[in-house]
Parts: structure tokens; sequence; C-alpha cells
């Protein structure tokens, strides 16, 4: 069951052969970067500390269609045991679920819920879910093999890995489960306490955007007013020089001649900006540019926080010089590009056609064609500016995004509204009405607004950390943290102890 220290360094060793993607996947590509500073961190922390303090990387074989029993066809799913701090068979298991990216040893080595093991006593175990990372099944990525991909099969596995290691370690039977997860993830644990109350006695919920929508336009609405936050450096002015940086960035699109020939050097635009679609790339490679500041404000392998981003598009303003916004932004890009070690921001839409078409697993195990297979048919999720009031450029429309669906895969818009509806149907949305869980937001993350903020009840609480970006609240504490931040922690951990006293009291499979 247990792996070496070259096994499980390889996702951080492939950085660099990173090949094209789609310019909406750039918000993936930074998180992506976060958790590798996190796994980096883990790695010096085991070396420091000798091998006793490596995690345990196993597999489990899982059912591929786990609602067909005549179906014999599995796959192998990894998980990371962290056991250090587990003082008893009887004690707490903190199950920390993967979504739509590789899960390293940092799941149970870094942040919460490892930092939380050591004062509860706890069996920290991280999931990767099913189709990335390296949990693929044979058979690649076509669709005929993406029909097993969701999160209702995600929670099947779920399921089945709780039983089987359950079974595995020893576990009793008195064991409260605790669920954690970040992001979509985050929305699977809440759910996983949902549909199975009497498997798992608990879910901290982190960033979950639990509601699917189409027209996700109240992200840039977030990034917008966090870009005038005073108390993560922005202003007014800052965002009133991100909407001229885009509206100079339009100008020169649309003069066309040299004008745009120049623009697509200095903005890093790999593909000819003649054809309408490639013009539209950019243009939001650009704005998850700015939102990725935004999302990612403060974390360590961010690129730019927006203290940083602000400073560019407003620098000289000090010194009394009139300040360029659009060479803030255009410097933006390449600090982006260099922390990212891609050579282009934007490509070519039918680049990224075909790189969403590749069916072969990729080396990086970033996922982009099944996480946008799972929006095609789930959740949506599709960031608009749309609204007039968005600082940025309007043309990145929801049209242009739900053509990926058709081109893609050959799924029709009226389908994905449909999906969208089912999925808020079959959860149900921000009132999901499960018991026992915590849902943690910062009010600085965009997707805090699909998420719950206020408590839905006396057993499911709601945590609005100010200032706090996507889920920072399960990132590794350090010195510079904010005292909201602090305290935010705190009060998961005093939840946390609430909840495993009254596991104590409460018989095993009652499901309250």
């Amino acid at each position: 069951m247990a792996a070496g220290p070259a096994l499980w360094l390889g996702p951080l060793l492939l950085v660099s052969l990173w090949g094209s993607s789609a310019p909406a996947s750039l918000l993936r590509r930074l998180r992506e970067q976060i958790q590798r500073f996190q796994e980096s961190s883990v790695l010096s922390l085991s070396l420091d500390t000798g091998a006793a303090a490596l995690p345990k990387e196993g597999w489990l074989e899982q059912p591929l269609d786990p609602f067909n029993a005549s179906d014999k066809r599995s796959f192998l799913q990894r998980y990371w045991i962290n056991d250090q701090h587990w003082a008893s068979q009887d004690g707490p298991v903190f199950l920390h679920l993967g979504g739509e990216g590789s899960l390293g040893p940092g799941s149970v080595m870094k942040g919460h819920p490892a930092a939380l093991a050591p004062a509860l006593r706890a069996l920290v175990i991280g999931l990767e879910h099913r189709f990335y990372g390296l949990s693929i099944p044979a058979g690649g990525l076509t669709m005929a093999q993406l029909r097993f991909l969701s999160s209702r099969h995600a929670l099947a596995d779920v399921v089945s890995a709780r039983l089987a290691l359950s079974r595995l370690l020893n576990v009793s039977s008195s064991s409260p489960w605790v669920c954690f997860g970040g992001s979509y993830a985050g929305s699977l644990a809440a759910w996983a306490r949902l549909k199975f109350p009497h498997l798992l006695f608990a879910a901290v919920a982190s960033s979950a955007p639990v509601r699917a929508v189409l027209d996700f336009s109240s992200y840039n609405e977030v990034v917008s007013r966090s870009l005038t936050s005073a108390a993560i450096g922005g202003s007014p002015e800052c965002r009133a020089a991100a909407s001229s940086a885009f509206a100079e960035v339009e100008q020169r699109l649309r003069a066309g001649g040299a004008v745009r020939a120049a623009l697509r050097a200095e903005l890093g635009a790999c593909a000819s900006l003649g054809r309408a679609e490639n013009r539209v790339e950019l243009l939001e490679a650009l704005q998850a540019l700015v939102g990725g500041a935004v999302q990612y404000d403060g974390q360590v392998g961010a690129p730019l926080s927006v203290r940083q981003l602000c400073g560019l598009l407003l620098e000289g303003r000090n010194n009394g010089s009139r300040p360029d916004p659009y060479h803030g932004l255009r410097r933006a890009a390449q600090v982006v590009m260099h922390s990212l070690g891609q050579k282009c921001l934007s490509f070519s839409r039918a680049e990224t056609l075909a790189q969403l078409r590749v069916t072969e697993p990729q080396v990086s195990g970033v996922g982009d064609r099944q996480w946008l297979y799972q929006t095609c048919t789930e959740f949506g999720f599709y960031v608009t500016c749309e609204d007039p009031t968005c600082p940025f450029s309007h043309l990145p429309a929801l049209p242009s995004q739900l053509e990926l669906c058709e081109q893609v895969f050959g799924l029709s818009t009226s389908s994905i509204a449909q999906a969208v509806a089912q999925t808020n149907s079959y959860y149900g949305g921000q009132t999901p009405g499960a018991t026992h869980v915590l849902f943690v937001n910062g009010d600085t993350d965009p997707w805090h607004v699909l998420s719950v903020t206020q408590a839905l009840g006396p057993s499911v609480s709601a945590l609005l950390i100010p200032g706090a970006s996507h889920c920072f609240d399960m990132a590794p504490a350090r010195p510079s943290d904010s005292p909201s931040l602090h305290l935010g922690r705190q009060s998961i951990f005093q939840q946390l102890q609430t909840w495993l006293k009254l596991a104590k009291e409460t018989p095993v499979g009652a499901g309250v």
C-alpha cells in the first residue's frame, strides 16, 4: 500500500510539460499551482522529519458503474493515508475528498483537515476523484467512458471507499467519519452527508458552489466588488483602471492591422487575432487573469494578489505620473505567464478545441476535458460579462461558452440547461437539507454566491470569513494570515469538537 517519494513526486516534476489549454482553464491552472506549492512543502516536511512522516499511498478497486451490478468493469482509485495522530480504532476519521484535479500527499499532510488531526486524534484519508489525477479508468476519456463521470458516481465511490477502508484499516463501527472538501469537492462533502447520513457523521464544505447555474454572471460582480476592497489592497480607482485597460484592449482589437498585431505580441496571444473567436479567447484569458487574482488573493503560489494587480494597473499614480492601465494589464499577463511556465496567455479557438477533444489522459492531471464534461452535463458555471456594470469586456458571452459543449461533446444548449436544473433538484441547491454540515466561505471569493453563507438551522452552520479568498481556510496556516482567517479556522475546530462530542452520545446509524 505504501509508496516511496519517487512515486508521489510525479505531478511536481511534470509542470514544464503543460501544453496549451482553453483560456477558461486558467483559473484551474492557478489552483493546480497553489496545490503544487503545498505539495512541495509536504516534501520538505517529510525530508526534515524522516520516512515515518511520509503519507501512505494506496489503491482501491472500484466499480466503473456502481449503479449496474451486472457490469463487472472496475478501475483503481488512489487514496492517501496519514495515521500519525490516530490514537485509537474508534477515533474520528477525516475523509478529504478530491475534486476536479489530481490529489496528492498534501491532502493528508498540510492544511485542514490534516492540521485538525493532532488535537482531535483523527485518521486522515484523501480520496482522489474518479477520472482525475491517476484515478482514470482504462479506456481513456471517450464519450462512452465519460458516461461514468458525475458527482453521483463520485458519491458512490465515497460510500464504497468508506466501507472498504473501514475494513482494511480496522476502523471501529463507532468511529465518526467527517467529510472535507473545497470548491466542487466541498459540494461533494456536503452532498455525501446529505445522501448518506448513516455512513458520514458530518461535513465541512469549503467554498462549495452547491447551486448549479448556467450563466454565472455574478462571478464578475464579486470580482468587481473585490477590486474596490481596501482590506485586500483594492480601491475604486483600481476597478476603474481595470475597466479602462479592457476598453483599450477592445479598442486596439477593433483597430486591426499593426495595432492588433502589436497587441497580440504584448499580451501573449499565440493565435492570430484576425478571427473573432480568437479575440474572444484572448479576452476570456484576460478576464480569468483578473478573476484569478481575486479568487486566489493572498495565497502561496498565486502569481498576483489584488494588491499587486492594482499596483500594476495604477503604477505611477503615487509619484505624480499618469497611470497606464493597459501597460499594467500587459505586465500582469507577463507575470502570470512566467509563473505558470506558459509561453502564451491565450491560444486559438481551434487549438482549444483540439486539446479538449483529446481522449488520452493528460500528463499534468489538470483534467480540462473531464471538467468541461461535468459542467456540460451537471453544473454550468459559465462565467460571463454581459451585465452593463461588468468592468471587463462584454465579449465573453454565454453562447461562445456553450458552443464548447456542442463542439466537443455534441451536447445542445437545452440539454445543458436541463442538466443544471436536474442537479439543483437532486441536491437541493442552496437549501440542501443536510444536517451536521458547516459551510465555510470567504467574502472575497466569487464562488461564495453559489454556496451557503447563512445558517439554515441549528445543525447547518455557515461561516463567512471577511477578506478570505477561495478555499483559503483549507490552506496551511501562516503568520501573515489575517485575524479573521485565524478566527475562522478556530470556529471550524470548535464546531468539530462539538460534533465529535455529540458523536460519542449518538448511536451508530442514527443519521442525525
